[in-house]
């Protein structure tokens, strides 16, 4: 296209922004004490359980936040993430964003899990006994 058409940004994602509104709405329905209180629980939960397992090196961890940061020592984060995801487990793999830090560190990158209030105890197992399978196989 000529100028200035050729600069326009296209179509706004309208969709995109009334799904985004609705997920603030329902969101929003929750009391916020009782959603922390939850995730706090998956988290602490989840964060013992990695403690037991061998080879497993927490790296982030914060009480009262919604994600743990992790390596499989001698294992490449990328390699666990795959094999995870094979189980219909979703986690990040990487620098997250902080290549810095993760030089800092003198790690390649992490795992990352997340939880959000959607998630259950039954999440944490499944993700646990995946994990638990990816370390025999690797």
């Amino acid at each position: 296209a000529d100028l200035p058409g050729k600069f326009e940004a296209g179509t706004p994602n309208v969709a995109g922004a009334l799904a985004l509104a609705c997920a603030i709405e329902w969101y929003q329905a929750f009391p916020k004490p009782a959603v922390l209180q939850h995730l706090h629980e998956l988290q602490s939960k989840t964060y013992a359980a990695l403690c037991e397992i061998e080879d497993v090196k927490v790296i982030g961890y914060q009480p009262q936040s919604s994600i743990i940061s992790f390596i499989l020592q001698g294992v490449h984060h990328q390699d666990v993430a795959t094999l995870l995801d094979q189980q219909g487990i979703a986690v990040r793999a990487g620098h997250h964003c902080a290549h810095p830090l993760m030089e800092a560190f003198g790690l390649q990158g992490t795992v990352r899990i997340s939880f959000g209030i959607y998630n259950n105890e039954q999440d944490v197992e499944q993700f646990i006994h995946a994990l638990h399978k990816a370390v025999e196989i690797l």
